[in-house]
C-alpha cells in the first residue's frame, strides 16, 4: 500500500477518536433530553461549552420545565445563566406558581431571582405563610408602667411586589413601632394585661404592609411582661434633682451670708479704728482749746472728774453682773 495513503487514514482515525471522545461527553445528555423530549442538539450542547455554561444545569433545567408542561426555551435559560441567574430554583418556582395557580411568568420570576430574593421560597410562602417572631418591645403606658410584649406575625409573600417591595426587617420595624404606639396610647397598663388583643387590632389596622414585598395576614400578641415603674424612678430623679437644687441654692445663701458677716466685721473694725483715731484728736484738740483760751482750767479739772466718775460707775457695775452672775 501506499504509504501516504496509511499515513492519512492513522490521522482520519485519531482525528475520529478525537471527535467520538468530545461528543461523548454530550452523547448522555442528548439522550436524556432526547427520551424525555426537552429538544437539545448535540450542536446546542456544543455551543454551551464554548459558552462556558455547563450543559448538565441547562438541560436538567430543559427536562424538568417539559415534564412540567411549561416548556422554557433553551436560550433563556441559558441567558439567564449568564446573567447570574439560579436557572434550577426559578425552574422550580415556576412550577411550584403553576401547580399552586399563582400567576407567576418566566420574566418575573428571572427579575426575581436577579434582584436577589429567593424565588423558589416566595413561592413556597405565598402557598404556606411565614410565621416571623419579633423580638422582646419595651414601652411605656400613661401610668408609668413598662411593658414588654413579643408578637408572631403571620404574613405571606406578594408575588408582584417582590421587585422593589421592602423586606422582614421593614416589617419589624413597623410592627414594632406600632406595639410602641399603641402601649404608649393606653391609660393603664393594666388595660393591656386585661386585653392584649387591643395591640394587635391597632397595629394590624394600621397598613403596616404598605410598601413592602409582604401581606400581613396576622399579628398575636405572643407574651406580655410587666418591668419596671419608669413614672415612679422619674419622680424619683426628678426629686433628687430638685433636692440636690435645694442644696446647692442653701450653700450660696449660706456662703453669701458668711461673706456679708465678714464683710460687716470689717466694717467694725474698720469704725473701731477711725474711733481710736478720733480719741486719740481728744487730747490735742483739748490742749489747744486750753492753749487758745477756749477751755479753762476748772473747766477741765470738771471733764477729768466726770471721766473718773464714769470710769468708777462702769467698774462698780461691771463688778455687780459678776458677782451675780457667780450666784
Amino acid at each position: 500500500m501506499n504509504p501516504i495513503l496509511i499515513i492519512g487514514i492513522i490521522i482520519a482515525a485519531i482525528l475520529a477518536l478525537v471527535l467520538l471522545a468530545f461528543i461523548g461527553k454530550f452523547f448522555s445528555l442528548w439522550l436524556q433530553a432526547l427520551f424525555s423530549k426537552a429538544g437539545v442538539s448535540i450542536f446546542q450542547l456544543i455551543g454551551m461549552r464554548l459558552r462556558k455554561v455547563p450543559p448538565q444545569t441547562i438541560v436538567e433545567a430543559r427536562i424538568l420545565s417539559c415534564k412540567a408542561g411549561i416548556p422554557v426555551d433553551t436560550n433563556l435559560l441559558e441567558a439567564h445563566y449568564m446573567s447570574g441567574g439560579q436557572v434550577l430554583r426559578v425552574v422550580q418556582a415556576l412550577i411550584a406558581a403553576n401547580k399552586a395557580n399563582i400567576q407567576l411568568n418566566f420574566k418575573d420570576a428571572t427579575a426575581i431571582d436577579l434582584a436577589g430574593r429567593n424565588v423558589l421560597e416566595a413561592v413556597q410562602m405565598s402557598v404556606n405563610p411565614k410565621v416571623i417572631q419579633t423580638p422582646k418591645v419595651s414601652a411605656v403606658a400613661l401610668d408609668g408602667i413598662q411593658l414588654h410584649a413579643v408578637t408572631r406575625i403571620t404574613v405571606r409573600a406578594s408575588i408582584q411586589k417582590l421587585v422593589g417591595g421592602a423586606g422582614e426587617e421593614t416589617v419589624l420595624a413597623r410592627v414594632g413601632e406600632g406595639i410602641v404606639s399603641s402601649i404608649g396610647s393606653a391609660q393603664s397598663h393594666k388595660e393591656v394585661l386585661e386585653n392584649p388583643n387591643m395591640i394587635s387590632k391597632k397595629v394590624l389596622a394600621s397598613g403596616l404592609d404598605a410598601g413592602t414585598a409582604f401581606e400581613i395576614l396576622s399579628i398575636d400578641i405572643a407574651d406580655v411582661d410587666v418591668g419596671q415603674n419608669i413614672g415612679a424612678i422619674l419622680e424619683t430623679d426628678r426629686a433628687e434633682a430638685d433636692k440636690k437644687i435645694a442644696q446647692a441654692k442653701a450653700e450660696e445663701r449660706r456662703a453669701m451670708a458668711f461673706a456679708a458677716e465678714q464683710e460687716m466685721k470689717a466694717k467694725v473694725m474698720e469704725m473701731r479704728a477711725k474711733f481710736v483715731e478720733a480719741e486719740a484728736q481728744i487730747p490735742m484738740a483739748m490742749a489747744s482749746a486750753l492753749r487758745d483760751g477756749k477751755l479753762g482750767v476748772m473747766d477741765y479739772y470738771n471733764l477729768k472728774n466726770i471721766e473718773a466718775d464714769t470710769q468708777m460707775r462702769r467698774e462698780l457695775g461691771g463688778t455687780q453682773e459678776s458677782n451675780s452672775s457667780d450666784k
